[in-house]
């Protein structure tokens, strides 16, 4: 074989050898892989990045690969193909709208610790009020006040109103009850609830046939009296029976069953909820 030839096959043999390196498809798939994984991790961060750096993320991609405009629709429809490339064209708004619903979520959620926390400074300052009332009027030993979040309750002992198993307002108690209306009339800013509440000793008269029936009417007997003799607007006026289903003490004992005899007056501030 003449080496002319041989020079030939050996040219031939360099020229159909494929070129080195990856081919062509591998580079393009590498980027379509590049892409979304910054996707992925743009998503994954999404959760936990402030909004800010979100939005710079957003538009650094933005002006970086094109990816943001023209071709589909919300991301909420899915990942759409639009031109060959994966388009997530209001992923900016859909960032935003996440965003400022945690933003809302935590407004209200401060906006409501704040209000319960003016209910509850409201009553200590009324309840302050009301003692200083009280012990003004010289009826610290009639009157045992008390007070939550909506309102401050004075309790007065059943045994100072009224006979047992009565619902008719003993003589000297009235003195007691215009001082208290005269307190209601001056810090009764809303609605003032009287509720009755007995023991849990059964009772059956010709009047009343449970302890409901008797707490309910000792309840308005109160309610009658401040409406008769003060200046109190009935509207804002409530009046119920509790019987024996809240009880403060050991019904067992008779001390226990004489504090549970009684009549809660709550007076809810203007920031109650009722």
């Amino acid at each position: 074989m003449k080496k002319a030839e041989v020079r030939q096959m050996a040219r031939k043999k360099q020229e159909d050898a494929p070129a080195p390196g990856s081919p062509a498809w591998m580079a393009t798939f590498s980027d379509l892989m590049n892409l979304l994984l910054c996707f992925f991790i743009l998503l994954f961060s999404m959760s936990t990045i402030e909004q800010d750096k979100l939005e710079a993320v957003a538009q650094s991609f933005n002006q970086t690969f094109s990816l943001f405009n023209g071709g589909a629709t919300a991301i909420g429809d899915g990942v759409l193909i639009s031109n060959g490339v994966s388009q997530l064209n209001e992923l900016d708004e859909y960032i935003n709208s996440t965003g400022k619903a945690a933003d809302v979520e935590d407004e209200n959620k401060e906006a409501l610790e704040e209000f319960e926390a003016r209910q509850q400074q409201e009553a200590e300052e009324l309840a302050e009020k009301i003692e200083e009332a009280v012990s003004e009027a010289n009826m610290e030993n009639e009157i045992d006040i008390d007070f939550t979040s909506q309102y401050v309750s004075l309790t007065l002992n059943g045994a100072l109103l009224f006979d047992s198993g009565s619902d008719r307002l003993k003589e000297e108690a009235l003195p007691v009850l215009d001082r208290v209306g005269q307190i209601l009339a001056r810090y009764g800013e809303s609605i003032i609830e009287i509720e009755g509440h007995t023991d849990n000793v059964p009772i059956h008269n010709s009047r009343f046939g449970n302890n409901n029936e008797l707490s309910s009417f000792r309840a308005l007997s109160v309610f009658d009296y401040f409406v008769e003799n003060t200046n109190l607007d009935p509207a804002f006026l409530k009046h119920s029976g509790r019987g024996e289903y809240v009880p403060v003490a050991d019904n067992t004992t008779p001390e226990g069953r004489a504090r549970n005899r009684r009549v809660e007056i709550k007076i809810y501030h203007a920031l109650s909820t009722y």
